[in-house]
């Protein structure tokens, strides 16, 4: 059964353009007069929903989703070329292989950017239908 992301936000054409070049993904669609753009899929199979509401990001996100990059520094430098931010500069977490990042979308949404741990593969496995 697929499974998507829904992030709220005040400005979704910024949002979207920011996941897209990220992610090397394009805008699938966009529904009900902007108040939903709907990305492609990444390479991991993560689908992002954008949903356009009036209020802005108040408070930590109580999810997160990770974002599996080849290395940490270009998407690092990627993210802040974009308009977000990592949210504790020059720390990456390390536990048993594995490394990430703690970042910021250009409205403060967290998410990880996540390297996997050697002779781990990045790419999510086919599922049947």
């Amino acid at each position: 059964m697929p499974a998507y992301i829904v992030l709220d936000t005040v400005m979704p054409e910024r949002l979207a353009e920011f996941y897209c070049k990220l992610q090397d993904i394009e805008v699938l669609l966009s529904y009900a007069d902007g108040q939903y753009t709907a990305l492609h899929a990444n390479r991991e199979g993560l689908m992002l929903v954008l949903q356009l509401v009036p209020e802005s990001k108040s408070g930590k996100n109580r999810a997160h989703f990770d974002i599996v990059v080849d290395e940490l520094d270009g998407p690092t430098a990627q993210v802040e070329a974009l308009g977000g931010r990592w949210i504790e500069p020059g720390r990456t977490h390390r536990l048993e292989g594995f490394s990430w990042r703690c970042m910021a979308d250009p409205e403060g949404n967290e998410f990880c950017l996540y390297l996997m741990a050697e002779g781990m593969n990045n790419d999510a496995p086919l599922v049947p239908h």
